[in-house]
């Protein structure tokens, strides 16, 4: 592609996602826009470009956004979040949210909906412990289309034998022809919604835990620190973050530390997090 059309779409999804793009990702960028130039009835992504420069068109726009944030995911990607989720924090919640019952969790930047389904399945896998509970995971993304394709709840054979245990697809999905379809028991549990990072301000109920995996590394520091500090603002004082394992706080926010000896999990700064340990 043409330097100046990948400087565009740089400046593009920049200012609309926080992503971060050099010229060096022009084969990304390319990659990405070949099949949305198709769609828009262009011949190559630097014709696309050139389209959106000339006319500024706001579905254009949110389009060209979309097909460069989307990222990959998997079932239970790296595993072990997911055990630390359920051997240490899930019994933690347990026995500190007795007054109210309540466990509210957030998944963001959810892309194809399989880190939220995994949860899910911990969650089902833990059900007589949780019994007169109310668990909701709320997922967001700022792709409309990938949120689409999390409330179907549809995977293909692929997707399904990434990271997924074989008992845990025969217990959870149902095969349609080709394709598998996410049981309506771990569906019910989960709110998609639309969001946006960026957004000024979250306005969203205080959390107990929050999934940010695999997406700080992709803001510059100063978008970073702006996320953490609007996340911390809507985490329970005794909340954790996930972040992926490429991923810290470390030389970007106050707001956030590291909880000692678990990978990953970060606590509020000052908020003594030794209790973990005592759980496992």
């Amino acid at each position: 592609m043409k330097p100046e059309h990948v400087d565009i779409v740089a400046a593009l999804v920049k200012r609309t996602s926080g992503l971060i793009l050099s010229r060096e990702k022009s084969y990304l960028v390319e990659s990405r826009l070949i099949p949305l130039a198709r769609q828009w009835d262009e011949t190559t992504p630097d014709d696309l470009v050139a389209l959106y420069a000339a006319k500024k068109d706001a579905k254009l726009e949110k389009a060209i956004t979309e097909a460069m944030t989307t990222n990959e995911s998997f079932f239970f990607r790296d595993k072990t979040p997911f055990d630390q989720f359920r051997s240490l924090i899930l019994p933690y919640l347990i026995e500190n949210r007795q007054a109210r019952k309540t466990i509210n969790i957030w998944c963001a930047a959810c892309s194809s909906g399989q880190e939220p389904y995994s949860l899910a399945m911990i969650l089902r896998e833990e059900a007589a412990r949780l019994q007169g509970w109310r668990v909701k995971i709320l997922a967001t993304d700022i792709s409309e289309e990938v949120l689409g394709q999390c409330r179907e709840g549809v995977y293909n054979q692929f997707e399904v034998q990434r990271g997924l245990p074989v008992q845990m697809l025969v217990k959870y999905f149902n095969q349609e022809g080709e394709k598998w379809r996410i049981d309506p028991s771990l569906r019910e549990l989960i709110d998609f919604r639309y969001f946006n990072l960026l957004d000024a301000n979250y306005g969203l109920v205080k959390f107990d835990v929050v999934f940010c995996r695999n997406v700080l590394i992709y803001f510059d520091r100063e978008t970073k620190g702006a996320v953490l500090s609007k996340i911390s603002k809507n985490l329970a004082d005794d909340g954790k973050l996930f972040l992926g394992g490429a991923e810290t706080v470390m030389g970007v926010t106050k707001d956030f530390e590291p909880v000692s000896g678990q990978r990953g999990i970060y606590a509020k700064s000052g908020v003594a997090a030794e209790h973990l340990a005592k759980t496992a």
